[in-house]
């Protein structure tokens, strides 16, 4: 096992890719944050709080998209586990920015843009990931915000551990 991200480079890099995203967006009126059901809602938490922090707005459209029904491995034998969708706001029309904890394979990512399209027509869509395993994609996606990039083979796994479930910060990749 070896550390990716430790606790304060963990925080600095949330520090960083909220204030790109202010940079971007600067004051969010036309723009959504949501987070992929259920490992990218720990990090799109924590994203949406900083974000709102920095720029000292309380209202900032905040959700979070369960892609369970969506994905193409539903019908094998894995079990997956349905999460509450959390969206209280029209996305139609709207820059919706997602987010998710690892980038590997881009099926998750396909699973929440076909899950994101019931709730409207965005204007244009964004990803920010914490980690980007960038050489083991199946699918042409590319994120627009990355923490840090790592190079990994198949057998080998990322992992994240958020204070607020596994009792601390740190990012690790597992042989």
């Amino acid at each position: 096992m070896k550390t990716l991200l430790d606790h304060n480079q963990l925080n600095i890099t949330l520090q960083r890719l909220a204030h790109q995203l202010i940079e971007n967006h600067l004051h969010f009126e036309n723009t959504a944050l949501i987070g992929i059901q259920p490992r990218g809602v720990l990090l799109s938490d924590r994203i949406a709080t900083l974000v709102k922090k920095i720029t000292k707005q309380k209202n900032i459209d905040y959700g979070k998209l369960d892609i369970t029904f969506y994905r193409d491995d539903l019908h094998t034998n894995e079990l997956h586990v349905p999460r509450k969708t959390d969206i209280e706001f029209s996305i139609e029309g709207r820059n919706v920015v997602l987010i998710d904890d690892v980038l590997h394979t881009g099926r998750t990512i396909r699973s929440a843009m076909d899950a994101l399209i019931d709730f409207g027509r965005p204007k244009s869509v964004e990803l920010l990931v914490l980690i980007d395993r960038r050489f083991s994609r199946e699918l042409p996606v590319q994120p627009d915000y990355i923490g840090h990039t790592v190079d990994t083979i198949m057998t080998q796994k990322v992992k994240v551990y958020w204070q607020e479930q596994d009792k601390k910060d740190e990012v690790v990749l597992i042989d």
